[in-house]
């Protein structure tokens, strides 16, 4: 298929991926030969017992068992995330069946493999439930291994949209390797209430000027329908960062779900990953599509889009699972030479839909393959290189058929060339200093805020703040923490709660900032916030030495962050010890206990589930030196 010719590759994406690769080295090669290891035992039913295999098909029709039984026609395994309370993964009801006719309509099959938790962020937040919400990715990838543990397939088929689904997914995805993998999006829902709009009654509430019921009332005209929420949050980078991996066909990342363009995508990703199966004579492994090139090209993607923080963590763990080491320095290094050419919500004030109708990930691809910022040699899953993706599907005969995307922007408020930027760089900055380490992102912060000086105001819980905001304690240069949120400590929660009044305060003219070891993703906004602490409080980690009225200096353009108390004095201050009882109990938090005490530090992804082959190869290390001792 015809596309794009890319640039020579950019020097720094090239030193960065050099970097990642040298770095990874024995883990990826650890990583790798497991999974031709696991290829050779087998990757379809032909290793099951005749009793096994009975199991495996007992509830198809017969003429699912006869092509079952051949061997030589592929089974595809469904993962999905359905579940009819979340908008963004209600459509996905209906997508098993279409997948399973449009096997059956290849001679194959496919079946139901398993179902994956997916709860919500927009739901749970400032609840005791968000304290769930990390580890479910976890959750997730394990019960992704769950689904796939039987070994009945050839390939597998990933449903999966919002925040921690799809890394979870991908986790899963990438410790079953040896089969070729599809991700399959749902799409974002139509455009609603305008953001703008939306943002200003959520702070005329905050301030008391409206309430609850027109509060409501813009929430509900924002979020009306089946599909994915439309600002360009943690769900809607997920699907972006899928398709510049070659994870998902060209083009099918924001497509609205319930329309014939939708059904039409599900049907050819069917077909495809049948293609991509060992029976359908286009073997193409997970392991061998996601390498380090691919990793990079989902960084580039994050950083030129304006992508969710959530990432700086997320992809840390994904990448970790495929065998790749991949650190804060690589995003910062990356985003000093990615441009910032896209403007959603909330970095703009248009929604997922106008980025997609001004001329969308085609022209996306086009950009930043023609500026060299993406390996464009990287195998997809739509059996090309990534030059193909400047294309995007259409409909002829109800069949999909992909031409080339527009090569210029069909709105420059929302999507921008390479050469007219929004910004030079991605906005994404690792903050270092006597604090710890974290990150911010500033694409939606202006450049005044991005500098702020002032005493700090301490909460070790984010329900704390609302009462010092009305009481009026807060009217004043301030630089607002919130501390013991980290994974190890409640299981780190987004802390969007804290957007309205943090926002007001900033509109009242005072300098205002946000320190934190919890999360606060894309949807983050215009007050400077360096989050992600690390080490956290609970863990060591210097935010438990601040006191109330120290003063901290935020320094968003060069990277700093620190506490403005002599260094005697603050290398003698003890760390504050909290109780976090009330953290660890109640709405099933008691069942992630074990979660909490193996959870890793944000910039090591944050998740429990270990390193993979690097606690391998340290543990072997250990065993070496304790044998030459």
């Amino acid at each position: 298929m015809p596309g794009s010719t890319p640039a020579t590759l950019n020097p720094t994406v090239a030193k960065v991926t050099q970097r990642i690769r040298e770095r990874s080295a024995e883990r990826r090669a650890l990583y790798e030969r497991r999974m031709a290891d696991q290829h050779k035992r087998g990757v379809h039913r032909s290793e099951l017992s005749c009793g096994n295999l009975a199991h495996g098909f007992a509830a198809c029709s017969a003429q699912e068992k006869d092509s079952l039984k051949l061997m030589n026609s592929a089974n595809l395994g469904i993962i999905s995330s359905y579940n009819d309370m979340l908008s963004a993964h209600q459509p996905f009801e209906t997508f098993p069946e279409t997948i399973k006719a449009a096997a059956r309509a290849m001679g194959s099959t496919a079946q139901f493999a398993g179902g994956v938790p997916a709860m919500c962020d927009g739901v749970t937040q400032g609840q005791p439930g968000m304290e769930l919400s990390l580890f479910s990715r976890d959750v997730i990838a394990m019960a992704t291994a769950v689904g796939l543990s039987h070994n009945m397939f050839d390939a597998a088929l990933y449903l999966g949209v919002c925040d921690k689904i799809v890394p979870g997914l991908f986790i899963g995805a990438a410790r079953f390797g040896h089969l070729p993998a599809m991700f399959v999006p749902a799409g974002p829902m139509p455009s609603g209430l305008p953001n703008k709009e939306k943002a200003r009654i959520r702070q005329l509430y905050a301030e008391g000027k409206v309430g609850r019921e027109e509060l409501l009332q813009a929430e509900s005209d924002s979020y009306h329908s089946p599909g994915t929420c439309t600002f360009y949050g943690t769900a809607n980078s997920n699907q972006l960062m899928m398709e510049v991996m070659g994870l998902h066909l060209p083009g099918t990342s924001f497509v609205n779900p319930g329309t014939e363009m939708r059904e039409a995508l599900t049907r050819y990703a069917t077909e495809q990953a049948i293609r991509n199966t060992e029976p359908g004579g286009e073997y193409r492994p997970f392991y061998k599509q996601i390498d380090e090139r691919a990793i990079v090209n989902a960084v580039v993607g994050l950083l030129a889009s304006g992508g969710s923080t959530n990432h700086t963590m997320h992809l840390i763990a994904m990448a970790a699972a495929a065998g790749i080491t991949l650190n804060w320095d690589d995003f910062t290094d990356l985003s000093a030479v990615t441009p910032s050419i896209m403007k959603v919500y909330p970095n703009g004030q248009a929604d997922i839909n106008h980025f997609q109708a001004a001329g969308g990930m085609s022209y996306l691809f086009r950009e930043l393959l023609g500026a060299g910022l993406l390996h464009g040699d990287i195998p997809t899953v739509f059996g090309t290189d990534l030059t193909a993706y400047t294309q995007e599907p259409f409909l002829e005969d109800g069949k999909v058929v992909w031409r080339e995307g527009p090569e210029n922007s069909l709105d420059e408020e929302v999507l921008r060339p390479v050469a007219t930027p929004f910004a030079p760089t991605g906005g994404l900055t690792v903050m270092k200093g006597n604090l710890g380490r974290g990150v911010i992102k500033v694409s939606a912060v202006a450049e005044e805020h991005r500098v702020v000086e002032a005493p700090v105001k301490i909460f070790e819980d984010q329900n704390e703040m609302k009462a010092a905001f009305e009481s009026g304690d807060l009217d004043r240069d301030v630089i607002v923490v919130v501390r013991f949120q980290g994974p190890k400590a409640n299981g780190m929660p987004e802390l969007h709660k804290l957007t309205p009044f943090l926002g007001v305060l900033q509109d009242r003219g005072f300098k205002v900032a946000l320190v934190t070891d919890g999360r606060m993703s894309g949807a983050s906004g215009k007050v400077p916030a360096s989050i992600h602490m690390s080490p956290e409080a609970l863990d060591g980690g210097p935010l438990a030495k601040l006191r109330d009225g120290d003063v901290v200096r935020l320094d968003a353009n060069a990277g700093t962050l620190e506490a403005k108390v002599d260094a005697a004095t603050w290398a003698d201050r003890e760390r504050v010890v909290a109780n976090l009882d009330h953290y660890h109990v109640g709405l099933g938090r008691e069942l992630f206990s074990g979660f909490r005490h193996l959870a890793m530090r944000g910039e090591e992804g944050a998740g429990s589930l270990g390193g993979f082959e690097a606690d391998d190869l340290a543990r072997q290390e250990g065993q070496i030196f304790q044998e030459d001792a």
